[in-house]
C-alpha cells in the first residue's frame, strides 16, 4: 500500500453537455477576435503614425491650460450632473428595487414587470438614453441628468434587489408573524441588513457617473464632453489633452473620497 497521500481530484468529471458549452464558448471567442480584432501590420502602422514627430501625441503635448478657469467650471457642471443624476437614479432605484423581490413584492406581475424595467434601463446604453432625453428636454445639461438618472435606477435597482433577496429571512418572519405590515418589515428587517450593500451600490454608482457624465456631452448633454468634442473637431489637441488631464483629476479625487467613506461606514 502506497504511503503517499492521495491528491485531491481537481476537476470534477464534467458531461458531454457542459464540454459542448465549453467548445461553444471557445469557438465564439476565437470567432470574435477574428472577426472584430484589428490586423498586427494596421495596429503597428497606427502605433508609429501615432509616434511619428507631427503625429497626434506630438501635437498632445504640451498640454495647453491657458482655459484652465472655463474647464474648471464645465467639470463642476460635470459633477453636478453625476450628483444630481445618481442622487435621483439611487431615489428611484429602492422602490423598484422592492418590487422586484420575491418576498416584498405584491404580485408576481409585479414582479417580473420591475426586474424587466430594470433589465431596460441597465441595458440601453446612457449616451442612448442622453439623446432620448435631448429631443425630450433639449439640449443642456438635464437631458443629462435624466440619462444619468435612469442608467443608475437600472445599475442600483439590480443590486438593491439582489441584497433584499440575501437578506436574512428570520427578522422578517418573526415580525410578519406579529402582524407588521409590509413596509414594516422593510423598513424595520430588509434596510438595517441591507445597509452596507446599498451604501456600497450608491457610492459605486456616483463613481459611475461621474465618469460616464464627462461623455454625455459629446451628444449635446451637457457637462465638458462638449468641450472636448470641440476640441478634437478644431483639431486643438494640446486643449484636449488638458482637459483629459483634468477630468482624470476629477475623477481620481471622487474615487477616492468614496473609497474613504466606504471604509469609514461599512
Amino acid at each position: 500500500m502506497s504511503s503517499y497521500p492521495i491528491a485531491p481530484q481537481r476537476f470534477r468529471h464534467r458531461g458531454w453537455i457542459e464540454y459542448a458549452i465549453v467548445l461553444a464558448v471557445l469557438a465564439l471567442v476565437l470567432s470574435s477576435l477574428v472577426a472584430t480584432a484589428p490586423r498586427f501590420d494596421a495596429l503597428g502602422r497606427g502605433i508609429a503614425r501615432l509616434f511619428a514627430p507631427s503625429g497626434l501625441l506630438m501635437q498632445m503635448f504640451p498640454p495647453d491650460f491657458s482655459r484652465a478657469g472655463h474647464i474648471a467650471g464645465k467639470l463642476f457642471e460635470t459633477l453636478q450632473m453625476a450628483v444630481a443624476g445618481a442622487a435621483l437614479g439611487l431615489v428611484f432605484a429602492v422602490p423598484f428595487a422592492i418590487l422586484a423581490t420575491d418576498r416584498l413584492s405584491p404580485q408576481p406581475v409585479v414582479r417580473h414587470a420591475a426586474r424587466a424595467l430594470i433589465a431596460l434601463f441597465r441595458t440601453v446604453p446612457d449616451l442612448v438614453w442622453a439623446i432620448f432625453f435631448i429631443i425630450v428636454v433639449g439640449l443642456g445639461p438635464a437631458a443629462g441628468v435624466l440619462a444619468i438618472m435612469v442608467d443608475k435606477i437600472g445599475f442600483a435597482g439590480r443590486f438593491f434587489a439582489e441584497a433584499m433577496e440575501e437578506a436574512d429571512t428570520g427578522p422578517q418572519d418573526a415580525l410578519r408573524a406579529m402582524g407588521a405590515s409590509r413596509m414594516g418589515i422593510i423598513f424595520s428587517a430588509v434596510f438595517p441588513a441591507c445597509l452596507p450593500s446599498f451604501t456600497a451600490t450608491s457610492l459605486f454608482a456616483l463613481e459611475k457617473s461621474v465618469r460616464g457624465s464627462a461623455a454625455l456631452g459629446l451628444v449635446g448633454a451637457g457637462g465638458i464632453g462638449v468641450d472636448l468634442k470641440v476640441a478634437f473637431d478644431l483639431f486643438n489637441y494640446d486643449e484636449a489633452l488638458a482637459i483629459i488631464l483634468m477630468m482624470l483629476a476629477l475623477v481620481i479625487g471622487v474615487e477616492q473620497a468614496s473609497g474613504y467613506i466606504r471604509k469609514r461606514l461599512i
